[in-house]
């Protein structure tokens, strides 16, 4: 069954020259695999180099990946500046050396109160300055800070000015707290978690993340890895990605 609202599927006549024009395709990334893994997939499927994404999604986040091929690339700057919707579960009781699940506890604190979160919530609305993750793929005089990092030599990150739109709390529990985010482009989740935790008194980290929309694209209408690999779906043409 196709996702609504995209192009239905239909199958590689050759190799290249599927979307000459290029084209847009929205993938539903599991969790385990790098956004850049989905990009080879779709490189060897459509057998198109030129294929870019908006928004990394860390190995262990889920959620959609919008691919941009060939001529479409160019917009990709353009399309970032959508805002992003997430599903996200923070944990209280550690902070992590990547903020995140994966990593190495580096603190511990007692859960912080309810009255505590929703103020670090309220801190954490609109324009906030954010310290990017130790482990990102932020850059200092051409160095990776995730490189620098897993050498144990961090690097100094300048934070920047991002957006958080709107929290919508789901959950509320003593351990946890699952909320839905929506955020300007270039916002770490993981940052906020931890900052959560810091602004209530606390210790948190991200424990599962998943990206369900960037602006009107939506995880509803992607495509499984399966699917893409197995039908090399069509894909949404230039013309209705730039609104022509």
């Amino acid at each position: 069954m196709q996702p609504s609202g995209l192009p239905a599927t239909k199958p590689p006549t050759e190799s290249v020259g599927l979307a000459p024009a290029g084209g847009l395709l929205l993938v539903d990334k599991p969790a385990g695999i790098t956004s850049h893994d989905v990009v080879l997939i779709a490189r060897r499927v459509y057998g198109e180099r030129s294929i870019g994404h908006l928004g990394t999604l860390d190995p262990f986040a889920t959620g959609l990946l919008v691919l941009l091929l060939g001529r479409s690339t160019r917009l990709a700057t353009f399309l970032d500046t959508e805002p992003k919707t997430y599903e996200a579960v923070i944990s209280y009781g550690r902070e992590t050396e990547t903020d995140d699940a994966t990593g190495e506890t580096t603190r511990e604190a007692a859960p912080p109160s309810a009255t505590a979160v929703k103020t670090a919530i309220a801190q954490l609305t609109g324009p906030i300055s954010q310290l990017p993750p130790a482990y990102s793929a932020k850059s200092v005089d051409g160095t990776r800070a995730y490189d620098a990092a897993r050498r144990g030599e961090p690097l100094e990150l300048t934070a920047v000015v991002v957006t958080v739109h709107e929290w919508n709390v789901r959950e509320m529990l003593e351990q946890s707290l699952t909320a839905e985010i929506v955020c300007s482009g270039g916002t770490y989740i993981r940052a906020l978690a931890r900052d959560l935790g810091r602004l209530s008194a606390s210790a948190a980290h991200l424990s599962a993340l998943r990206r369900t929309a960037i602006g009107n694209f939506n995880v509803r209408d992607a495509y499984t890895l399966d699917a893409l690999r197995e039908n090399a779906p069509a894909l949404t043409p230039l013309r209705v990605v730039a609104g022509d």
